[in-house]
């Protein structure tokens, strides 16, 4: 899990923020990516020639930017969070400026790969831009940039295709690139100069196995989809590719539930509202995909084969433009159905709007303005649809993973255009009529897949059902509110939440959570639980200050927007206090690198961890002040606590000394001489305390470990007792055979 983090205040700290410029910057820069996705369209059947490749082979330079995008959209979410949004941003930008120009140099088919895989490295501008909105915009302004932002990937592609085709058609192919590349750099000048840096961070560590297993999971499973027609879906490479991410995403999720600071926190993304929003995500990425692989084909098909209306690319493009502008006008109107009736609705109204659209194109694909009002109806239902997404993502996360979880949900749509392809081109490619020496889909092929695509958007419509949605009010007083003055609260809002840990990731019990408005009025209060978790029911969508007061740790706040779905916000909470030392090893006194060692309040909560460096040194920083436990472990060694008293001014010092463990094995033989199964055995202590109780195995063999040095007495009662005496030193094995046929005791030989 990761926490907020307050960022130091940086030279841009102090400019004053202009939303509408942010708003118009950022969405600017996620059109440009989608531009950029889409400026190889028209040249899609030229290629082989262009780069002097084979046809199966100049798909590559489709496919490279689909990998790229997929490894680079969750990793630079996961960046964003940590090292800043803005940051990552620019160097998403950069990659796509880098990728162009080298494609736009390109003469072969290498060449063009590399550059359209950089290109693809841009996908997580998107995602960056939403998180940076949240972050910076005032609560009344957030809604509709958002929606902006969600459907410029939509809007960008309508816009982009009657660009790309008219360039092409006019033009050398390589100013397509050589457009893309000046686009892009006026993006990143524009989000240097008007874009702040955002000061909500994760902190932490990058999670490098984590990002390299979801990686090769995204590559085997695309690899499979994108090259499944070209290899034959039954040949081995496909299935082999499929197989290899069911497995690899297994292992993956595995580590990342044990990990402490995971690329994707499984468990915030497992929650109803967010799984759901991203399961809706791929349905929704199918439904839009889907319309820009059968309409233009069918507008560009001759009309003699009776079906076809025989328009040239350029008018293809501008018959789907008009929904890209629809789209960008239908942002603020998805914003006010998120407002007033929440973003679960304004996904199930766009899902219904998809169905219909999708309806429509079926029945009426006999003139180019039949087919026009088709793609606006879709074009309009996904715009609502998009706009609602990260509103519904963001409510179910805290604020310092919305970079992460907004890149894995436009990883989400992504696939969703991904399994578009595969099957809409296995239908299209399997359903064909005869057009003299050649085959081309037929009408019925057409038709199957916009009946596909009306199924997909009627099961993003359930799967939306399921989302939680608005919660009224308590009807009752809360306990806290004993502990404040009353506090008017809102007829209806909603819900903030959270978890108080210790930057160990222990709960922090019974803190107290203050939230005041935008004017400083206090508007909420809560305590946390013995678990951390706290919840304040009933506050209105908009801007609040929480502010987190814990004995023993330094007081907390946090600048929290509360949507219609509510907000999740995590803190982690840091003491006053540090504790140094060393690790040594008895009796030589040698330093104990990698030595673990832990932190423990009076409660027994862990309040800090860390490893010994090489020198056996460690420091602990955000103690908690008062008296504080210190462990060192090692493997095979006793365990080292010291109490020291943490005053949250000079650090504590301690030095810790560990002895290697010692252990007692043997073999018990009965009376007849064999060796005696389920026989107990004890070790007794000098002072006669119980050291330790095991039962022999069935040859007789028993062994105890974790023996401190000193004297002991090794006993078995049954038959005739026996008894044998043993000292053992530091980290000494001990062998101590017992013949329950001898009835008096002996000293050991060890």
């Amino acid at each position: 899990m990761t926490h907020a983090i307050a960022r130091p205040a940086g030279p841009e700290d102090g400019a004053k923020v202009r939303p509408g410029a942010i708003v118009a910057v950022l969405a600017f820069g996620g059109i440009v990516v989608s531009l950029m996705q889409t400026l190889i369209i028209p040249l899609v059947s030229e290629l082989p020639t262009l780069l002097h490749s084979t046809a199966s082979d100049a798909t590559w330079a489709i496919t490279a930017t689909l990998l790229a995008a997929a490894v680079a959209t969750p990793t630079m979410g996961r960046l964003g969070d940590m090292y800043g949004k803005r940051r990552m941003l620019l160097f998403s930008v950069c990659m796509l400026v880098i990728g162009s120009v080298v494609c736009a140099l390109a003469g072969n088919l290498p060449l063009m790969v590399v550059g359209r895989a950089l290109q693809g490295l841009a996908s997580g501008v998107i995602p960056l831009g939403i998180s940076i909105m949240r972050d910076e915009l005032p609560p009344e302004k957030l809604g509709s940039a958002i929606a902006l932002m969600s459907a410029s990937l939509g809007i960008g592609g309508a816009l982009g295709l009657p660009a790309a085709a008219l360039i092409a058609q006019n033009f050398d192919w390589h100013v397509l690139f050589w457009s893309s590349a000046v686009l892009g750099a006026i993006a990143g000048v524009l989000a240097v100069i008007l874009v702040p840096e955002s000061k909500v961070r994760t902190g932490g560590r990058f999670d490098f196995v984590g990002a390299l297993g979801l990686s090769v999971a995204l590559l085997c499973l695309l690899l499979g989809i994108s090259k499944g027609s070209d290899w034959g879906w039954d040949s081995g490479l496909t299935l082999g590719s499929l197989i290899a991410a069911v497995v690899v995403f297994l292992v993956w999720g595995w580590y990342e539930l044990r990990t402490t600071q995971p690329l994707v926190d499984l468990r915030t993304t497992a929650r109803r509202q967010v799984l759901l929003t991203n399961i809706a995500s791929v349905v929704f990425g199918f439904a839009m995909f889907a319309m820009s692989l059968v309409l233009p084909q069918l507008l560009q098909l001759p009309k003699a084969t009776g079906y076809g209306l025989g328009q040239t690319m350029v008018v293809a493009g501008l018959v789907l433009a008009p929904g890209g502008l629809l789209m960008m006008a239908t942002a603020p109107v998805s914003a006010w159905i998120s407002r007033t009736r929440g973003p679960k609705v304004t996904l199930m109204i766009g899902a219904l709007i998809v169905a219909i659209g999708y309806g429509l194109s079926i029945m009426l694909m006999g003139a180019v303005w039949q087919v026009l009002i088709g793609a606006c109806v879709v074009m309009l239902g996904i715009g609502l649809a998009y706009g609602a997404m990260p509103a519904l993502v963001m409510g179910g996360v805290p604020q310092s993973e919305t970079a992460a979880a907004n890149s894995l949900n436009t990883l989400m749509r992504s696939l969703g255009t991904s399994f578009a392809s595969a099957i809409a081109g296995v239908i299209l490619a399997s359903m064909t009529t005869q057009f003299g020496p050649v085959s081309v889909p037929s009408k019925s092929g057409f038709q199957v897949v916009l009946a596909i695509s009306v199924g997909a958007a009627l099961t993003a419509l359930i799967i939306a059902s399921f989302l939680p949605g608005r919660k009224p009010a308590p009807a009752r007083e809360t306990p806290v509110a004993q502990e404040t003055p009353a506090v008017a609260t809102p007829a209806a809002g909603g819900v903030l939440s959270g978890r108080l840990l210790t930057s160990a990731g222990s709960p922090v019990p019974n803190g107290v959570l203050t939230v005041t408005s935008a004017d400083g009025h206090q508007v909420g209060r809560a305590r946390a639980g013995a678990d951390g978790k706290y919840t304040v029911d009933g506050l209105r969508p908009g801007a609040y200050t929480l502010i987190v007061t814990v004995a023993g740790f330094e007081p907390e706040a946090a600048s929290v927007t509360v949507g219609p779905a509510g907000a999740v916000h995590d803190f982690e909470l840091a003491g006053g206090g540090a504790v140094t030392g060393i690790v040594r090893r008895a009796p030589e006194g040698a330093e104990v690198p990698g030595a673990g060692v832990a932190a423990m309040d009076a409660a027994g909560q862990v309040v800090g961890s860390t490893q010994c460096a090489d020198d056996g040194t460690f420091y602990l920083a955000g103690l908690p002040s008062g008296e504080i436990t210190v462990v060192a472990q090692v493997p095979g060694h006793q365990p080292q606590a010291l109490t020291v008293t943490i005053t949250g001014q000079e650090p504590a010092v301690v030095d810790l000394v560990v002895e290697s463990a010692g252990r007692l094995r043997g073999i018990v033989s009965g009376p007849d001489g064999r060796p005696l199964a389920e026989a107990t055995v004890s070790v007794a202590r000098a002072d006669g305390e119980l050291a330790g109780t095991t039962v022999t195995d069935a040859e007789g063999r028993y062994e105890l470990r974790g023996l401190e040095p000193g004297e002991y007495t090794v006993v078995t009662s049954l038959y005739t007792p026996s008894v044998r005496h043993v000292s053992l030193t530091s980290g000494e094995q001990g062998n101590v055979d017992l013949d329950l046929g001898t009835a008096n005791a002996e000293q050991a030989t060890v």
